[in-house]
């Protein structure tokens, strides 16, 4: 299956790798730098691989069957349209769009297409959180309370100017929607999806070079009857500490917790079926950075998606509902009352 990276920045060796460990052919790269690709290049081996100084330039020659989407968030919409109005099934790394109407445009036009369009979510695939999801599923929590997702890291002014889009409204986006929106998906994937309504606070405590918040402070209300809570930072001193999410339900309690929700930190049921610490030790990762190892699995899934013809794992409307949710608290921190939702 040929495929084509399109952003070749910070995220981009990941999406190499997953690709490589997935035995997919690369065939291209973009890029508006080149050095960029060739550092890609040389790190992983990549000798004829096409390089190109726009996705445009590359369609005009040829259609890859998969093409991933990493470029600044601002773009991902207008890309990943191209490529799948030219027949490609896409990968778009988070948030899928920055709007909810670019969202839907982007859903509509792989719909009509019959392409798989995936939302790069991949915390989704880690072992802790594929166990909670698990344990959620076959109804072990009972009825659920609340939940809560937590991100307190560091991003210093070095992180800020490694691109002048990086903190700006237009292209990217504060903590929450940069940062925290992995964790607020999660969030919302395991409360049920449906959010009723949300109150919020946001702030710029420590980044005045940035348009956007780094901190964002949320309290949700579902159309289950569960709450939830999202505390989001990038003021944490003087390194990152830690990305957590607790679910509590009548008859459970869990905490996903380390330095990207990839360890389990407590695993409480009340019904014996498992043996806590032995749950804890087995479903636990320790990967070096905060992206973890999520990516070689989502490409296994959507190359099986693309093959067998059905949705994948995390659809385009999981990316929009995290995109959602994080434009409903900013609106409710501008507003400073509560937002109902569907916006």
């Amino acid at each position: 299956m040929n495929y084509a990276l399109i952003g070749c920045g910070r995220i981009s060796p990941n999406h190499i790798a997953a690709a490589q460990n997935n035995g997919l052919t690369i065939v291209a790269l973009c890029d508006t730098d080149p050095a960029a690709m060739q550092k890609l290049i040389d790190r992983f081996g990549l000798a004829g691989v096409r390089c190109y100084r726009s996705h445009e330039a590359m369609l005009r020659e040829f259609t890859p069957e998969l093409a991933a989407v990493a470029t600044p968030s601002g773009s991902h919409a207008a890309i990943a349209l191209d490529c799948l109005r030219a027949g490609c099934n896409v990968i778009i790394e988070k948030p899928v769009a920055m709007t909810l109407e670019e969202a839907d445009e982007l859903i509509e036009a792989a719909r009509c297409r019959h392409l798989v369009a995936c939302a790069c979510h991949q915390n989704r695939f880690n072992k802790s959180i594929q166990k909670l999801r698990g344990a959620l599923e076959s109804g072990r929590f009972g009825r659920l309370y609340y939940g809560v997702a937590t991100v307190r890291w560091n991003r210093g002014q070095d992180y800020y100017q490694q691109a002048p889009w990086r903190g700006t409204k237009a292209q990217d986006g504060g903590a929450l929607m940069n940062q925290c929106i992995h964790n607020i998906d999660l969030l919302r994937w395991m409360m049920g999806d449906g959010v009723d309504a949300v109150c919020a606070v946001t702030a710029n405590l420590a980044h005045p070079y940035i348009e956007m918040e780094d901190l964002g402070l949320a309290v949700m209300r579902f159309k289950n009857g569960g709450y939830g809570l999202i505390e989001g930072t990038t003021d944490v001193y003087p390194k990152n500490l830690e990305e957590t999410l607790a679910i509590f339900g009548e008859r459970g309690t869990v905490k996903a917790g380390g330095g990207s929700v990839n360890l389990l930190e407590e695993w409480r049921f009340g019904d014996g079926l498992d043996d806590a610490e032995e749950v804890k030790s087995r479903f636990c990762e320790a990967p070096k950075g905060v992206y973890g190892f999520g990516h070689t699995p989502l490409y296994r899934d959507v190359i099986d998606a693309i093959r067998q013809g059905r949705e994948p794992y995390i659809p385009l409307e999981a990316g929009r509902r995290a995109l959602e949710l994080v434009l409903a608290i900013y609106r409710a921190a501008e507003t400073g009352g509560w937002v109902k939702l569907p916006l």
